[in-house]
């Protein structure tokens, strides 16, 4: 949490209000609390305050709710990150089966995170590794909180498609792929959806 930069949350925005309704009146004590929430899908990601009320989060909401965060307390240091990171079974164990069964290595995951000062702040969940080692990152672009969704989505899709033209012994479409990846991020889910 050092790497964290810290600042007073003022009650200036919905977000703001949300963490201070909360008890949370820095932004690294709201950085901690949302990275110990559960890893699940979020049923409305157009709305970061539902990170709170869902009790949990992916890549996506999270970081999206903690950038909201910082715009609204104009803290304009921090950069909200998509990067395509290879999804292992050394940097993500859960998905190992899956990967094996599809006899991956690897599947091109669009994963989001924090930057500050060049530095890279994956509060996903507790211990998650998928960022730590550069040598898994294919490709970084930075985003503003309402591109996590359809832009996000068709930004993936996008790299995939070239991914597998770039690697044609791998015997799958893009739709397939998909549903690889999706049966990933399940296994990673503590429910399962």
């Amino acid at each position: 949490m050092d790497a964290i930069p810290d600042f007073k949350i003022q009650a200036v925005g919905n977000i703001s209000r949300a963490c201070i309704d909360r008890g949370l009146m820095t932004f690294r004590a709201a950085c901690d609390y949302v990275m110990h929430l559960d890893y699940g899908r979020n049923p409305d990601k157009e709305d970061p305050i539902s990170v709170f009320r869902d009790n949990c989060g992916t890549c996506s909401t999270k970081h999206a709710l903690l950038m909201g965060l910082a715009m609204e307390n104009d803290f304009p240091h921090i950069r909200l990150i998509l990067g395509i990171i290879k999804m292992t079974k050394s940097n993500t164990p859960e998905i190992s089966e899956t990967l094996a069964k599809n006899k991956l290595d690897y599947i091109p995951e669009a994963h989001n995170y924090l930057k500050y000062e060049g530095r890279i702040l994956d509060l996903t969940k507790p211990g998650f590794t998928i960022t730590y080692n550069t040598n898994d990152l294919l490709l970084e672009t930075e985003l503003l909180p309402g591109q996590i969704t359809h832009y996000k989505v068709n930004f993936h899709k996008a790299f995939l498609a070239g991914w597998l033209e770039r690697n044609p012994d791998i015997p799958y479409s893009v739709n397939e792929l998909w549903e690889i990846r999706e049966q990933c991020i399940r296994d990673l889910s503590v429910n399962g959806n």
